[in-house]
């Protein structure tokens, strides 16, 4: 009787990176890798990507358009790079929440945005992308930068984020995705699973962690699948623009 009623409602599973795991383990598993890499983790993005990054954010802000006294969601807000630049562009009566699940994020991403002299229109938040804590139609814009990929519930997650934003607002969202040449893609492979690592263990004490980054960069939807999902959440108009040869896309949907 006990097997069949196993069989009758197995337990949900999902992935982190290429294993294997129940969903209600993912958000705990993705929670220490963050913890983990928290400490250095400004200084790894720089030499992941050659601080190739900074390019790929300030074309996002860019095509934010954010205007003064707007209110901005910066979902997996991380240490705070997007934060950062919105802040001054709403000014005193806009407001920025910096909003991400890992509380070692929000620690050291608060730290360096005070310590910056960002304070005043800016906001600390610990939530939960598939369920974010906001009234409907609340945000002009909503960016989740190199976050999506380690969500377990995408689709929710994105339905949550086209609740709470406003008619005539944008969604933007930032994530690696799938080089369009193959001779980069087997560039790609290598770095990711040969070097990453070894950087990850050199510069944090901690190759496992790089080696989950990796690993769920080609765990995520690739750039068609990824925007026929946010059409399915609700969004209209999205579009994609691939950068660095598809290595990052940058992902818009609007909401009418």
């Amino acid at each position: 009787m006990t097997e069949q009623k196993k069989s009758e409602n197995p337990q949900e599973t999902t992935h982190f990176g290429y294993e294997t795991v129940a969903k209600e383990d993912k958000v705990e598993k993705v929670a220490e890798v963050f913890h983990s890499v928290a400490g250095k983790y400004d200084i790894m993005n720089d030499l992941m990507s050659f601080g190739i990054h900074r390019v790929w954010k300030r074309y996002t802000i860019e095509r934010a358009a954010v205007r003064k006294g707007q209110k901005i969601l910066d979902i997996a807000g991380g240490t705070g790079d997007l934060t950062a630049k919105f802040s001054k562009l709403v000014g005193d009566k806009g407001q920025v929440i910096l909003a991400d699940i890992n509380d070692s994020m929000i620690k050291v991403g608060r730290s360096k945005l005070v310590d910056s002299g960002i304070v005043g229109n800016v906001e600390y938040l610990q939530a939960n992308a598939e369920a974010l804590p906001f009234p409907d139609n609340y945000f002009d814009r909503i960016t989740i930068a190199f976050g999506l990929r380690n969500v377990t519930e995408k689709e929710k997650a994105l339905k949550s984020m086209y609740r709470i934003l406003k008619p005539g607002g944008k969604l933007l969202v930032l994530e690696f995705s799938k080089p369009t040449l193959p001779a980069l893609s087997k560039i790609y492979d290598t770095y990711s699973f040969s070097l990453l690592p070894f950087m990850g263990k050199l510069v944090a004490n901690d190759s496992e962690s790089y080696k989950y980054l990796a690993e769920s960069i080609r765990m995520h939807p690739d750039q068609d699948t990824l925007q026929a999902m946010m059409e399915a959440s609700g969004f209209d108009d999205v579009e994609y623009t691939n950068l660095t040869g598809g290595v990052v896309a940058l992902h818009i949907g609007k909401k009418y």
